[in-house]
């Protein structure tokens, strides 16, 4: 991709131009599909033949999934074309563009960095970080810690127990799991992209904003420009606009949508259950549009009513995001709507759900109330030394338990 940009910037014929273009597409998606969903592929191939009577045995390569390759991808090939759009000027020194795509603050989980915002800060001769700066930096990394080790992790055990077993439990205790769930999943990813972006501040570069209160939408739209923000961004910039955006009437619209959170779902991980997952989305999103619910009156209560609404239809599309199989997934639906019986956990809910609901809500309530993404650098020094100083308790005595991954390390 390095030396793709340096030829568009020499190339000025279009043919040519979009040669290199699709030699860069080519080879970006070609790895990308080889590492991560050529067993995906070939195993449904093989599903597919077997149901018609053809046997086939897919070769089994042992392929290891390179670490943060989901994302690495992404960033490159947004390099490519954001030069191919003249939107950017090539990076001239191959150093330069290898420390954007392994920048390793957000390798691993992101946020998915453009060039256009993160190749001049590195070009850039960087000054050392002021106080504010360092304060923000290290509140952004206190707030993270908080959110992954006290929220998400302590969400997680209850969440994976319930899923390991989903057509044993009942209509509480599968109801709490995925509440649970929905708790884990935002504040282990959220919770990444804030260590990520407080370690960058510290380093003096500045890394963009990937989640704003989405738990606080009222709207699956208004939902999707506060989740995983720069993924959002990329998918509307690099694929939904180019497909088409909204700009060839209704139908064209819909099957743009339909296809970008397809696409979306899968790019999260090889199974047909993040399929599902990003066609539930590109389906409510849909009937958004068509049914104008996101231009509705903005009064006090409709906005709880339909910020709650948003919240389940997020939650019952988590339920595909997080099993391991459709029959896991149907499992859980079905002990909900027919309130299989079973315990009350009223365990689970005083000593899980509700800490760690409640904490994040404070977290993001502080975060709007003090209209900074590291609400904790603006308290009063005497606050901030309380807060912290309950942060740390908190993340002690939360650690040492069995190791909880980051949801989004195997995409």
């Amino acid at each position: 991709d390095f030396y793709v940009g340096r030829s568009l910037g020499q190339v000025a014929e279009p043919v040519r131009r979009k040669r290199l273009l699709w030699l860069s597409m080519g080879v970006n998606l070609g790895i990308l599909g080889f590492f991560k969903y050529f067993g995906f592929f070939a195993d449904s191939l093989e599903s597919a033949l077997g149901s018609i009577g053809a046997e086939w045995l897919a070769p089994e390569l042992g392929i290891i999934l390179p670490v943060g390759i989901s994302f690495y991808t992404f960033q490159s090939m947004s390099y490519t074309i954001d030069v191919y759009r003249r939107d950017l000027e090539p990076v001239e020194n191959f150093f330069d563009f290898a420390l954007y795509v392994a920048f390793f603050p957000q390798l691993v989980a992101g946020p998915i960095e453009r060039a256009t915002r993160l190749v001049p800060q590195i070009i850039t001769p960087r000054s050392r970080p002021d106080a504010e700066k360092v304060s923000s930096g290290l509140a952004l990394l206190a707030i993270g810690l908080v959110k992954k080790v006290v929220i998400a992790d302590t969400a997680a055990d209850v969440a994976n127990d319930v899923f390991a077993r989903p057509g044993e439990a009942g209509f509480f205790e599968l109801v709490i799991g995925v509440y649970c769930f929905a708790i884990q999943i935002y504040g282990d990813f959220s919770g990444y992209s804030d260590m990520a972006r407080g370690t960058s501040r510290l380093l003096g570069i500045e890394l963009v904003e990937n989640f704003k209160q989405p738990y606080f939408s009222a709207t699956i739209t208004e939902f999707w420009r506060r989740w995983h923000i720069s993924l959002s961004n990329w998918l509307r910039d690099y694929l939904y606009i180019p497909l088409g955006g909204n700009r060839r009437g209704p139908r064209r619209t819909y099957i743009n949508l339909s296809l970008t959170m397809l696409l979306g779902g899968l790019w999260h991980g090889a199974a047909w259950t993040f399929v599902v997952w990003g066609g539930l989305q590109g389906l409510y999103l849909m009937v958004e549009r068509r049914f104008g619910f996101d231009r509705a009156p903005n009064t006090q209560f409709g906005v709880v009513m339909r910020t709650l609404f948003t919240f389940h239809l997020t939650c019952l599309a988590w339920i595909f995001f997080r099993a391991d199989t459709f029959a896991d997934a149907a499992d859980v639906i079905s002990g909900i709507l027919t309130f299989r019986s079973g315990e009350f956990p009223i365990l689970g809910i005083a000593n899980f759900l509700l800490p760690a609901g409640l904490l994040l809500v404070a977290i993001d309530r502080l975060q709007i109330r003090t209209n900074s993404d590291s609400g904790l650098a603006r308290l009063r020094p005497v606050q901030q030394g309380v807060v912290y100083g309950v942060a740390c308790v908190a993340v002690l005595l939360a650690s040492g338990g069995q190791p909880v991954p980051f949801v989004y390390f195997q995409f």
